[in-house]
Order: C-alpha cells, then sequence, then structure tokens
C-alpha cells in the first residue's frame, strides 16, 4: 500500500469515526433539546458541514495523482483539525 493510499486510509477512519461522534451527539443533545434550544441546531450544523467539508476534501485527495496529493495534505489537515475541535467542543458543551 502507497503512502497516499496509507494516508487516505487513515483520514476515512479518522472521518468515520467522527462521523459517529456526531450521531452520538446529536442523540444525546436530542435528549436535552429543549434545555439547548437554537444553539444546539447551529452547532449541527455546523458539524454537518464541516463534515461534508472533509469529506470533499478527502475525495479530492484520492483523485489527485501522486504528483499532487502531498500537496493537498496541509489543507485536508487544517479541515481535520477544525472538525475535531469542533466535535470536542461539541462534546464539552453537552456535559
Amino acid at each position: 500500500m502507497s503512502k497516499r493510499d496509507e494516508y487516505i486510509a487513515k483520514m476515512k477512519q479518522q472521518l468515520d469515526d467522527l462521523n459517529s461522534q456526531i450521531g452520538e451527539l446529536e442523540t444525546k443533545a436530542k435528549a436535552g433539546q429543549a434545555e439547548f434550544g437554537k444553539k444546539y441546531e447551529e452547532q449541527m450544523a455546523n458539524l454537518r458541514e464541516l463534515s461534508s467539508t472533509a469529506k470533499a476534501k478527502m475525495d479530492e485527495l484520492m483523485e489527485a495523482g501522486e504528483d499532487k496529493w502531498e500537496a493537498l495534505i496541509t489543507e485536508g489537515e487544517k479541515v481535520h483539525k477544525a472538525f475535531v475541535h469542533s466535535v470536542n467542543y461539541f462534546k464539552s458543551q453537552l456535559k
């Protein structure tokens, strides 16, 4: 497996894990939705948008040729870090 394929597999697993966490957070937040109200909806919309952006970046990496994918890593890492940060922030708000 090439370095590119390993990186893409790692990113896909991390994206799947984060999307799973979003599902769990959504279930937990819905139970207390009256308490969170509009803030909950805004956070969930933000997480869904970041998930879509991260998926798009992963797709872009998958489609990039061997000569171009390394240049896309930095941008992909920024999107991933923002997504992780947002998921963790939302988790902290539900505690």
